[in-house]
């Protein structure tokens, strides 16, 4: 049986992930993912397709989400620590940050509502201030905005299993297994490339075969077995499949220096995960059915499989 390895939720649409011990899987995702969102000044969001720095904000956000912690890795603000878990499920340091390279943000959700722009789909957000715009406009070299997912979103997402999410570019969840990134390497490989980071991948949820098994025994050790999923239980928490993850140009920067690393992995590929609907796939979508608790160490078990779409 497969079990949880790491678990990340991304609080800012685009900016840096945090890895966590252990969250509650809420409707729209892992606590607090893509609740924030960086728009343009006339509300239209932004991507690392277009803006590879926002790969350089690292955010952090209180438990209760009330709190918002912006911090730059390009000016030495780092992860906080010796990358060993800390308080409230979160790895890190001692969580301590100061100076002009971070803001630390009383999130609102009383301010007034604006139109935002979501591949071209209208949503709304409660723009976060000022401070927050100046900020983020300061250190991306373009006038930008910060807005927050309203309570009363009630986002409806499409695939397989219907569900909803915040400001993800679709579904709630997005499983990777580690046998899938490893096998992407061996094809690399073959033409000379270097192996890439998980991070590139942006994953809520990485899995792996369970410790002390051996390859044979254990269904995640087959690479795009997320594939063919088609409901499971995590934790406390189940999951009913969407869609395989289509691929983009976010794949091609480098989620340490913030800047276009290449062709790879998307060269690579082109060359054997093309999806039958079309464009290139690489892990799979999931909508929450039931909400939960997700930890570190829990078993993924498959109620149901299915035919993969490629």
């Amino acid at each position: 049986m497969a079990t949880v390895v790491d678990l990340f939720t991304y609080p800012v649409k685009g900016c840096a992930g945090t890895p966590l011990d252990s969250t509650h899987l809420t409707p729209a995702g892992l606590a607090h993912d893509r609740s924030f969102m960086v728009v343009s000044t006339d509300g239209v969001y932004r991507t690392q397709r277009r803006d590879p720095r926002l790969a350089l904000v690292r955010p952090t956000i209180s438990a209760d989400g009330g709190r918002l912690t912006l911090a730059s890795a390009e000016r030495g603000s780092g992860d906080g620590g010796d990358g060993v878990r800390g308080g409230d499920g979160v790895r890190g340091g001692d969580g301590v940050r100061g100076g002009e390279d971070e803001l630390h943000l009383d999130v609102t959700t009383s301010a007034p509502r604006r139109d935002v722009d979501l591949f071209g789909a209208t949503f709304q957000g409660i723009d976060q201030g000022e401070e927050a715009a100046a900020w983020l406009s300061d250190f991306l070299g373009v006038p930008s905005r910060l807005v927050r997912v309203p309570p009363e979103h009630d986002r409806k997402t499409d695939g397989l299993t219907p569900g909803t999410s915040g400001y993800a570019d679709s579904s709630a969840v997005h499983l990777l297994s580690r046998a899938s990134l490893t096998h992407l390497h061996a094809r690399m490989a073959e033409r000379g490339a270097p192996p890439l980071a998980m991070d590139r991948f942006r994953p809520n949820i990485v899995i792996d075969i369970r410790p002390g098994e051996r390859p044979g025994e254990d269904w995640a050790a087959a690479p795009h077995a997320e594939d063919r999923i088609r409901r499971m239980t995590i934790g406390a928490a189940d999951l009913g499949y969407t869609k395989l993850a289509v691929r983009c140009a976010v794949t091609l920067v480098d989620q340490e220096a913030g800047a276009r690393g290449g062709p790879e992995p998307l060269r690579t590929l082109a060359g054997y995960r093309r999806a039958a609907g079309g464009g290139v796939v690489f892990g799979a979508k999931f909508s929450v059915v039931r909400p939960g608790k997700l930890s570190v160490g829990d078993e993924v078990a498959v109620e149901e499989w299915g035919d993969a779409e490629v």
